[in-house]
C-alpha cells in the first residue's frame, strides 16, 4: 500500500520569517540564495524573479559570506546541496526531511549539524502547514 501524497500546486515555500531569525541571529547571513522578489530575507539575494538577470539564478551565482537557502522542494535539492558543500563559508538550508532520498544520504548525513524541526512548519502565507516534515542542514561551520 502506497501513502498519498497530494502534488504541490507550487515549489515557491517562503521560508517563515520566525524560524529564518532563528538561524539568521547565529550566522549573520550575507546572502540568501533562493528567493523571490517578494519573499527574499536579505538585501543580496538570488531568485527568477530578480530585476538583475545575473542574479536569477542561485545555483550559478556567486554566494557571498554566510548563505541561507530555502531551496526549491523538488529533484534539484541535491544541485544545492552540492553546491552548499563547496561554498567557503557556512551554509543553512532549509529542506523537507526526507530521509530516505539518495541525497539525505550523500550530503546531509555529512553535515556539519542536522536539525530535525519539531511540528510541521507553516509556510509564507500559508494557511495551513506544510504535509511533510522539515529540517535544517548547516555546512561548512
Amino acid at each position: 500500500m502506497t501513502a498519498y501524497m497530494p502534488v504541490a500546486q507550487t515549489d515557491d515555500w517562503a521560508t517563515p520569517q520566525y524560524l529564518f531569525d532563528e538561524w539568521n541571529k547565529r550566522f549573520k547571513f550575507v546572502t540568501d540564495a533562493a528567493a523571490s522578489s517578494t519573499n527574499h530575507k536579505l538585501s543580496q539575494w538570488f531568485g527568477l524573479d530578480h530585476p538583475d538577470e545575473n542574479r536569477r539564478d542561485g545555483l550559478e551565482g556567486q554566494w557571498l559570506g554566510n548563505t541561507w537557502i530555502n531551496p526549491p522542494y523538488g529533484r534539484g535539492i541535491i544541485n544545492w546541496l552540492e553546491k552548499a558543500h563547496k561554498h567557503d563559508s557556512a551554509v543553512v538550508l532549509l529542506l523537507p526531511s526526507r530521509t530516505d532520498t539518495k541525497w539525505f544520504h550523500d550530503y546531509c548525513l555529512t553535515a556539519t549539524q542536522l536539525h530535525f524541526i519539531r511540528g510541521r512548519v507553516k509556510f509564507g502565507a500559508g494557511k495551513a502547514s506544510a504535509p511533510f516534515p522539515s529540517m535544517v542542514v548547516v555546512v561548512n561551520v
